[in-house]
């Protein structure tokens, strides 16, 4: 029985091969459709659009073929599918936010936009290492006009005439940075695999309807899964609703249901309410339905401390505390806006230290093992043994040290630069993953915490520059960042055999999306230039992020003591939370919920998580768990519904000038 089982549970190449192809199909999609179709994203967050709408159609797809053919072993199994709808989400995380949409304007800004008014040529480029920037000024050129021709060429004529030899270089130089990233992460999940998933038995409300949708395939119920009439009731609800306001978006006679509301203006500039002047209130019926499948500790801790950070504005206001903007010195956060904000630096350092704390047993067994102290029993729980993670782990970020020091950087700048970054990543990961935020942003960069520690000197020079261009690549858009998807992968491909092939699925699927997203992007921006195409918010965000960097350089400006004051209230209030919720089991507080009070996720989300978290509890508080079973069916047809509406208004976005969008961008 046990080796039935086994067989059972095991994954087959095809799958793994499966999920490269797919992942790669997006990555090569991704920038036509996002930045010259400005059609809905199909990635986006840490539940991707394309991911999970092609991993239904596959559900039903096999699921019909199992019925048609009478087949007992179909093409896919459930356990399969999820394998391959993982390595989507990974690499349509890589193909835009996650890396591909800022990479190369990250190399090229500096250069193209260096003028006698910012004079970057007299600051910046004395710093900037010859590696790191094409070697030939003409390519940067035609990266922004666009190829003579370039519209009326092939793709493949496009990727003939890219003037690669002006690109090895670099591409060389920040792909090894890359991978040796991307490789800390994977050992890292690996290492930590055991303490979240079995010591903690963290939830992952994320992946609760790919897993159920897998069983009802492999237990043969897909077709009563579909027809329950909760779901179906849910889903009609999204559809209803995006196919009236779809129509609307193209024939503006059609009437709509707005889904944004402002209701900033009905609250005062002045006095406890002045935090919510710009409220919004966004309808995201799919978010809704992921806050209803989250504990209701944490969803509820979501909205809570998002007002509370509203009233907290208001109460500085009403004590007559005016704190000035510039208190904030120089900041590479994305959102970071206010001086209150700056909590964060302090939350987070001291979440990390009880996320430490937490795993001491576990990390302490580790290093025995790996120190061959003890004998290694982790092959069973995870992709291979931790020791080869342990050493992994020392070797890429050893190898990181050597990248950063080799091309001029402090090694104490560059090693407080790299443990602040994965720690701040870490982090977030355990945010998105037990939390069920499939979208999140940071507030605060690893730099800032570093700029309030050390100070402007610990960035003088060619430090500022490196870890600048590091963060904005890696460290700082966390919306579609690898190590939450790795997570994710981690606990879906538990228990699942053979380890080394789900591993090297993974590893491969990263690899090959890496190099297919910048040949994509670099592709597009060949064809059309970069000045002819809708990329602002990317240009403008690498513009600000060397305008900070010059400033570091040229008129270096501390932390007002404000900023130090807000970061170890923020580290009081952490640790108060931490202790509580770890000491009393009535605590109704999650700490998760402090470290997005700020986050611009949050903003768009805040509903979203109230009305899940009021409609868990009533749920549970009349029904009990029979109730709860039943009714979670219709917060998973909001889910699917409005997946589904998005990927249809994609494709229709493909075939028109412009795409309405369901989801968040």
């Amino acid at each position: 029985m046990a080796e039935k089982n086994t067989k059972r549970r095991a994954i087959r190449l095809r799958a793994v091969t499966a999920g490269m192809i797919l992942a790669v199909a997006i990555c090569l999609l991704t920038p036509f459709n996002n930045i010259y179709q400005q059609a809905t994203p199909l990635g986006g967050g840490h539940f991707p659009l394309a991911p999970f709408f092609i991993f239904v159609l596959l559900i039903i797809l096999t699921a019909l073929g199992k019925k048609i053919f009478r087949t007992s072993l179909p093409l896919f199994t459930g356990s399969e599918l999820l394998v391959v709808w993982i390595e989507m989400v990974i690499g349509s995380g890589i193909a835009y936010t996650g890396l591909a949409r800022t990479f190369l304007l990250s190399l090229t800004i500096p250069i193209q936009h260096a003028n006698v008014g910012n004079m970057w040529q007299e600051s910046l480029h004395p710093l900037l290492p010859a590696a790191l920037t094409p070697t030939d000024n003409a390519a940067i050129d035609l990266l922004y006009t666009g190829l003579h021709g370039g519209r009326d060429m092939g793709w493949l004529e496009v990727v003939q005439n890219i003037p690669w030899q002006a690109w090895t270089s670099p591409l060389l130089v920040w792909g090894t940075f890359i991978l040796l990233s991307y490789g800390f992460m994977l050992f890292v999940i690996n290492l930590l695999s055991r303490q979240w998933i079995h010591n903690e038995r963290i939830s992952f409300p994320l992946l609760r309807v790919p897993e159920m949708l897998s069983k009802s395939l492999d237990e043969g119920q897909v077709g009563s899964f579909f027809a329950n009439r909760f779901l179906l009731a849910g889903l009609l609800i999204p559809v209803f609703l995006h196919l009236l306001n779809g129509f609307h978006f193209y024939y503006p006679s059609v009437p709509q249901l707005p889904t944004l509301i402002l209701a900033g203006p009905y609250f005062p500039n002045h006095g406890l309410l002045a935090g919510f002047h710009k409220l919004k209130i966004y309808i995201y019926p799919a978010f809704i339905g992921f806050a209803f499948l989250t504990s209701r500790q944490i969803s509820f801790s979501f909205w809570f401390f998002f007002i509370l950070g509203g009233f907290f504005f208001g109460f500085l206001g009403f004590l007559g505390y005016n704190i000035p903007v510039s208190e904030l010195g120089i900041t590479f956060g994305p959102t970071l806006a206010r001086p209150e904000e700056t909590q964060m630096l302090g939350a987070y350092g001291v979440f990390f230290f009880f996320l430490l704390w937490l795993a001491r047993r576990h990390l302490l067994n580790v290093t025995k093992q790996s120190l061959f102290l003890t004998k290694s029993h982790s092959a069973r729980t995870e992709w291979f043994d931790v020791r080869i993670s342990f050493w992994g782990c020392i070797l890429c970020f050893a190898g990181l040290l050597y990248w950063a020091t080799a091309l001029g950087m402090a090694l104490s700048t560059a090693f407080l630069f790299f443990c602040a970054g994965f720690m701040i990543m870490l982090v977030a990961t355990r945010i998105i993953c037990q939390g069920g935020l499939a979208y999140f942003t940071l507030t605060a960069a690893p730099m800032d915490g570093l700029l309030v520690m050390g100070g402007s000197k610990l960035f003088s020079g060619i430090n500022s520059v490196l870890s600048g261009m590091a963060q904005k690549m890696l460290f700082v858009d966390l919306r579609e960042s690898l190590m939450p998807s790795l997570q994710h992968a981690r606990k879906l491909q538990h228990g699942h055999r053979p380890g080394v092939l789900l591993f090297s699925g993974l590893f491969f699927t990263i690899l090959i999306s890496t190099g297919a997203s910048i040949l994509a992007m670099m592709t597009l921006y060949y064809r059309y230039g970069i000045r002819e195409l809708q990329v602002e918010w990317s240009s403008r965000t690498v513009m600000t992020m060397f305008e900070n960097i010059n400033r570091l350089i040229t008129t270096p400006v501390d932390a007002g003591g404000w900023i130090t004051a807000f970061a170890l209230l923020g580290a009081v209030v952490m640790l108060v939370l931490v202790l509580c919720y770890h000491r009393f089991y009535w605590w109704p507080i999650h700490p998760l919920g402090y470290l997005t009070a700020y986050s611009s996720a949050m903003r768009i989300l805040w509903i979203s998580f109230f009305i899940g978290w009021a409609c868990n509890a009533l749920c549970m508080r009349y029904g009990g768990v029979s109730l709860f079973k039943k009714i979670q069916f219709f917060f998973i047809g909001l889910i699917i519904g409005d997946f589904l509406m998005g990927g249809g208004w994609a494709i229709v976005g493909l075939f028109t000038d412009s795409g309405y969008q369901v989801l968040p961008n």
